[in-house]
């Protein structure tokens, strides 16, 4: 298994010094590496903006860096062809793009104060670690592999309630979809092998507390999801394995709460003053003090919402090393 590393500058800079430059003897030796990584009708691309480029890519095996390299250096080279095309058309001075770019302005302004404040965030200490990590035993230490059988009914709210209480008086998965079809409950089934951390949050609960050859139905909008779970295999992940998972989903957190703090208190002591017919409701004004102007300051209860999500993603952004 490789292991993935951030770009250092340094690099690419030796990377594309050795790609650009040709032939090199003690003169080429001896000259200091050039900052620039190619030039488009005169007009120069650095060695900064391939490793800005790179960097927005997350890390990258060493052994795909000359490619990704490569890649990055046609793209901008692309980009810089189009940019020249644009200027001589003047599109620099349409009103619309003038009012995109300075709308792209605000909103890196904004995102680099947030980021910035954010950045001040003490990493999670060993006891909040461990918290996790006690109070998830699903996502770690009783962690399974599971075989599901997911069926998508169509049905009315009686028809659910008929379609429980079959459910409930036992039978297995076959015997449930001949009895669907005698009653012509439209449905669809569909099987998948999921790790617990590939589920939902309340999906992951509903299906722990079940054994093999167990179920259990929720409503939906059109009708009823029912779940079985056809098998499934413990593979726990001990503490040290997910440390670096929990670390970074605590981290996070803690950085969404600092900024969703930060944007309060800046709302709360800003002259805010809606003009016509830009007020807002009564219920939204009341709301707007901790109001979040983007998903990096989400307030506390829209985090409480999508908590499990997050959890999810951290987790399995970690899945393939911890299996």
């Amino acid at each position: 298994m490789f292991h993935s590393v951030r770009i250092a500058p340094l690099c690419v800079a030796v990377l594309l010094a050795s790609a650009f430059s040709g032939c090199g003897g003690k003169e080429s030796a001896d000259k200091p590496a050039s900052q620039v990584a190619v030039k488009v009708n005169k007009q120069e691309i650095s060695v900064h903006q391939v490793n800005d480029l790179l960097g927005r890519g997350g890390a990258i095996p060493p052994d795909q860096l000359k490619d990704a390299t490569a890649a990055a250096v046609e793209r901008l080279i692309n980009q810089e062809l189009l940019v020249q095309q644009a200027k001589e058309h003047k599109l620099d001075r349409d009103p619309r793009v003038m009012q995109m770019i300075e709308f792209s302005r605000r909103e890196i302004l904004a995102r680099a104060y947030a980021e910035q404040f954010a950045s001040a965030t003490p990493r999670p200490s060993e006891a909040q670690i461990q918290a996790f990590y006690d109070e998830n035993p699903a996502l770690f230490a009783k962690r399974r592999i599971y075989s599901l059988q997911e069926i998508n009914i169509t049905a009315s709210p009686e028809q659910f309630e008929d379609v429980r209480a079959r459910l409930q008086s036992g039978g297995n998965l076959q015997q449930l979809m001949d009895w669907l079809k005698e009653k012509g409950v439209q449905f669809a089934a569909n099987s998948a092998i999921k790790a617990a951390e590939q589920l939902p949050g309340e999906l992951l609960k509903s299906i722990a507390a079940l054994n093999p050859g167990q179920a259990f139905a929720t409503r939906t909008p059109t009708g009823a999801v029912l779940v079985f779970v056809v098998g499934a295999r413990d593979e726990p992940v001990d503490r040290g394995r997910a440390k670096p998972a929990i670390e970074n989903y605590l981290l996070g957190q803690a950085r969404n709460e600092k900024r969703a703090e930060e944007l309060k208190r800046l709302r709360e002591s800003a002259a805010v003053e809606y003009v016509g017919e830009f007020t807002p409701p009564q219920s939204a004004a009341a709301a707007a003090p901790g109001a979040a102007q983007d998903q990096q300051a989400a307030p506390p209860a829209a985090k409480e919402e999508s908590k499990e999500d997050a959890i999810r993603s951290a987790i399995e952004q970690g899945a393939a090393k911890l299996r």
